[in-house]
């Protein structure tokens, strides 16, 4: 309990007007109405023989004073005493709306800030989805105890909670809270250790003295900054403690409310930034987590007409942000509105081009930055305007790199700093006094911080190679750009994309002008090299992102073909407008790429062209012809890439404008594509489109075409492959819609093309109607096909007599796919058929999950002992058991097996089979790779192998097997034949990719 206050009425004023047989009905009533957990701190012996003074004492000493004024004035009107139930609620009442002026004294001061143009209505607006969360009769189900608001600095996070809590103390539902209490973590990092009764005392947003019990729900606590909190999260964890009056650092106090060690049952409300959220899990029970949006669209825009005044220069201005979606984005926080809107309005007056100024964001932020102060002219001397520069950016530099937002005069003692060398920067609204903490100093926005800590980089690069200037604190600047630094302190990487920003000469020369400092040239090639240094800048499409971020600020041509002269492959996932502009100007400027991947998420291009309204066409309309621009600027790669022979669009929803774009930049380019796949991508008619590019476009050789809106591709397929440019070898075509006759037309046009080797039908409804299509094509002499897969095609073994007959014809087919399709023993028996013509020579046979069994394996077994070309079969997923197993070792023992690849993955081989596979592979001198893997041997399957692959003379070279790690007895065999036979390599199921393919599938295709 910590010291309180008295009720909001004078209840022993109220109980001294009842006589004896009043104040007896009124204890009686008072156990009535009452519930038992509430009286149960009330002793009752006491009570019965009190009188009115006596009786407030002890409901003041022991209730909560809530259910005190409560319950009293419910037991005054049940005695029907309404005129003191009535003065109860007026004193109540003249109380609260005390309260009420202190606490909205304490919000106006709270409602300060540098952007007053932020629309009430806005902010209501964004407001109004939080309230149910401080009024439980709004919200069904259970009333969540713990709720954190989330996003990134200056989104208002802050002004959120704070009109929350103040909302929510103003309210007068009983359900809800009494008393609230705010704790800036900023603030508190600076106290020393205190009792958490002290903490509370201290924290009020009310004059009230009041007292708390341990198990009071009725209680909100604002923990305001949560990321700002500087101790490791492990003290966090570990150091927790439950008592109240134990001295504890304020941090470890506030995890102690967190983790539910004092007040169990107090509502919590959490503010901090993304970067906090896993330590704040990690600390709190069921949170739930609201992101905070920001100003929408239309706040920004009212915030820029509010600004101007004049509508012409609002709109020209607001429209100059709107075409950098980066800028834009960031605009919903209101200091960036700010921020834009002062330097934008500055840069009208002065006749200056402001699409200019929003070409980035470092250009925005450092024109803002000049903008403030007057250039200092090269004739006169350097006055305290370079200092008080170096300072600043000083103090940014520290407070990023101790990931804090605010600093002190004891920071500024530090750096040998002292208010007065702020002045001017506080003078212009760049540093603010922090309203909150008295005599703490903050930057208007985290970006402007972070660009300062740029400057710093670039103005102190010279001192920095001396070790001059360096500050403990301040890492160098190859820390600064380092993946490890980036990731334990993510604020970094901004100022990693703003350095390559001020590397622009133009940019250079601004800053020198203004503060009249000298930049550093040799900051560009240290850039450069640090970019190197890393193992594979763009070896992920998160490095890629970060590159073409840092190359896009600089907005140098030269950088970015200096940068990729060594790049030739890229994989790009454009997830916004933002990714679509850093990746159109760095594309355009590349020179040496040969390989391009490129995914589009959903919401980037207008997909349904004709499906809105004429009024939101127009509007949707004017966005898209920015973004179709951008997409025109990406794929000129085509042009300036002459080397670019891959291309992969996959998990794509592009647009028929984007589509079109593509299509002529690829018509009319001067690459050579040789490899091109579609995977997954609309609209549906965009595989069409993009195909309809390749009719004669002779360098073509590797299309694959996959997905499920294939709609009408087989016309033009057939188009293709019947010019007599084509060159296509290699036709990979899966998941495709297709009518029998449409199938009949690709067969038809197999017949004239020479080119095609390898065609992959893969999960195709071509049944078995379509299918004996194809096998009257693989008798035809005409037939270049080499390699062909039917997997998943819905084939019975009904029409295995024609492709039987094929084989005994055919002269060129080698690799055959029939996978997961239904043909059981009977289609493996005709299939035999062919295979046992000498003339066939086919080489790879792929029967994986094709309901064979035993039976079927003595056909095949026959095939391998006739000196068969069949050097690689998969029969995985086949129930082929013990008696399956013993026919086809029966054949490795042959000498005239020329079987190398045996896959019998899943195929119910049991240890019994070992004996027999042992004695195989003694005589076996072809087989090289064997997959035992989802197959259970155990210790003593293993074992009996033992003897035959710990020989180097054993010729198999890769084995994989069902192994359990936690079977030591098996770990030291499988060490033993390591060492005995090293070239032999054994893997395990656990290593094996995670897919349904055939193991053989990537030998094959």
């Amino acid at each position: 309990m910590i010291p309180s206050a008295q009720l909001g009425f004078n209840l022993q004023a109220l109980l001294e007007q009842l006589n004896q047989d009043e104040l007896s009905k009124f204890k009686s009533l008072l156990r009535t109405l009452s519930q038992q957990d509430e009286l149960q701190h009330i002793p009752q012996t006491e009570v019965e023989g009190a009188n009115g003074k006596q009786l407030a004492d002890i409901l003041t000493s022991h209730g909560p004073h809530s259910w005190v004024e409560t319950v009293t004035i419910q037991v005054l009107n049940k005695m029907n005493r309404t005129d003191l139930s009535k003065r109860a609620k007026d004193e109540l009442q003249g109380e609260r709306d005390e309260h009420r002026r202190v606490v909205k004294t304490v919000w106006q001061t709270w409602k300060k800030n540098y952007w007053p143009e932020v629309r009430s209505h806005e902010f209501t607006q964004r407001y109004e989805r939080l309230k149910a969360f401080y009024n439980p009769k709004m919200l069904q189900g259970l009333f969540p105890h713990t709720v954190v608001l989330h996003g990134p600095a200056g989104i208002g996070k802050t002004t959120l909670a704070k009109k929350w809590m103040l909302d929510w103390r103003e309210d007068d539902l009983s359900e809800t809270l009494k008393f609230a209490f705010y704790l800036s973590c900023k603030e508190v990092n600076r106290q020393g250790t205190c009792t958490f009764a002290e903490l509370v005392s201290n924290n009020r947003v009310d004059v009230q003295e009041v007292e708390i019990p341990d198990q009071a729900q009725d209680i909100l606590f604002v923990i305001d900054g949560f990321d700002e909190l500087r101790v490791p999260s492990e003290s966090l964890i570990h150091d927790i403690c439950g008592d109240w009056k134990k001295h504890k650092p304020v941090p470890i106090l506030l995890a102690s409310l967190l983790k539910r060690k004092l007040l169990p049952k107090a509502t919590l409300l959490i503010t901090t930034r993304p970067g906090a959220l896993r330590e704040l899990r990690l600390l709190t029970e069921q949170p739930v987590f609201i992101e905070v949006e920001g100003l929408s669209e239309q706040g920004r825009r009212d915030y820029f007409l509010k600004h101007f005044g004049q509508e012409d220069q609002a709109l020209r201005a607001f429209e100059a942000m709107r075409s950098n979606p980066a800028l834009f984005h960031m605009g919903c926080m209101p200091a960036v509105c700010w921020v834009a809107c002062r330097c934008l309005s500055q840069q009208m007056e002065q006749g200056q081009d402001l699409a200019l100024t929003c070409q980035t964001t470092t250009s925005l932020f450092l024109r803002f930055l000049c903008g403030q102060f007057t250039p200092t002219p090269a004739s006169c001397p350097r006055g305290l305007l370079p200092a008080t520069l170096r300072a600043v950016c000083l103090l940014a530099a520290e407070g990023l790199w101790e990931q804090t937002s605010v600093l002190d005069g004891e920071d500024l003692r530090s750096l040998g700093l002292k208010e007065s060398d702020l002045r001017p920067f506080l003078d212009k609204n760049i540093i603010q006094e922090d309203l909150d903490c008295e005599g703490y100093y903050a930057f208007i926005h985290l970006s402007v911080q972070q660009l300062l800590t740029a400057v710093f980089y670039i103005l102190d690069s010279e001192k920095q190679k001396d070790g001059g200037s360096r500050k403990p604190n301040i890492g160098n600047l190859q820390m600064l750009l380092s993946k490890e630094e980036r990731l334990k302190n993510p604020n970094l990487t901004h100022v990693g994309y703003f350095l390559f920003g001020l590397s622009n000469e133009q940019r250079a020369r601004e800053l020198e002008r203004t503060f009249g400092y000298p930049v550093s040239s040799g900051v560009k090639q240290e850039l450069l090299r640090s970019l190197f240094g890393r193992s594979e800048p763009f070896s992920s499409t998160t490095e890629v992102k970060e590159v073409l971020y840092c190359l896009f600020e600089s907005q140098e041509e030269l950088l970015v073909k200096e940068a990729t002269a060594h790049v030739s492959e890229m994989s790009l996932h454009l997830q916004s407008k933002v990714d679509l502009v850093h990746s159109a100007f760095c594309l355009q400027h590349c020179q040496n790429l040969q390989k391009v991947s490129l995914q589009v998420e959903k919401g980037i291009f207008l997909e349904d062209e004709g499906a809105l309204e004429s009024h939101a066409w127009v509007e949707r309309s004017q966005d898209d012809l920015q973004v179709l621009s951008l997409w025109k600027d990406l794929c000129s790669m085509f042009d300036s890439n002459k080397d670019l022979i891959y291309l992969d669009i996959s998990e794509s929803f592009l647009s028929t404008s984007s589509v079109r774009i593509l299509c002529e930049k690829i018509v009319s380019a001067a690459c050579n594509l040789q490899k091109v796949v579609l995977r997954n991508i609309s609209p549906a008619d965009a595989y069409q489109n993009i195909c309809t590019c390749f009719g004669g476009y002779k360098t073509l050789t590797h299309l694959t075409l996959e997905g499920n809106d294939q709609n009408d591709m087989l016309p033009t397929l057939c188009e293709i492959l019947r010019h007599r440019k084509c060159n296509l070898q290699y036709l990979r075509l899966v998941s495709c819609s297709a009518t029998p006759q449409q199938w009949a037309d690709l067969s038809s046009s197999l017949k004239t093309n020479q080119s095609l080797r390898c065609l992959n039908l893969t999960a195709n409804e071509l049944l078995d109607e379509g299918a004996k299509l194809l096998y009257l094509i693989l008798r035809n002499p005409k037939c270049f096909l080499r390699r062909l897969s039917l997997e998943n095609n819905h084939l019975t073994g009904a029409y295995f007599k024609d492709l039987s007959s094929a084989l005994i014809v055919n002269l060129r087919l080698t690799h055959l796919c029939l996978a997961k399709n239904n043909l059981g023993d009977g289609g493996v028996k005709l299939l035999c058929e062919g295979l046992s013509y000498l003339d066939c020579q086919l080489q790879t046979l792929v029967l994986y999950y094709c309901n064979i069994t035993y039976d079927g394996c003595i056909n095949l077994s026959t095939i391998l002992q006739q000196n068969s070309s069949l050097t690689h079969l998969d029969l995985g997923l086949n129930h082929i058991g013990f008696i399956g197993m013993k026919f086809l070792c029966e054949a490795l023992k042959k000498p005239l097996c020329n079987l190398r690849c045996l896959w019998l993955r899943g195929c119910a081989i049991t240890p019994f089979s070992c004996v027999d596979l042992s004695s195989a592979l003694s005589s076996n001198q072809n087989l090289v790779t064997l997959d035992l893997s989802k197959n259970f041997l155990g210790h003593s399957g293993v074992k009996m192998l033992f003897d035959v692959l710990k020989l180097q003379s054993c010729p198999l070279q890769k084995l994989r097997l069902k192994i359990e790690k936690s079977d030591a007895q098996i770990q030291k065999l499988l060490n033993e034949i390591k060492e005995s036979n090293p070239k032999l390599t054994i893997e395990r199921d656990d290593e094996e990719p995670k897919n349904i393919s055939p193991s053989s599938h990537d030998f094959i295709f």
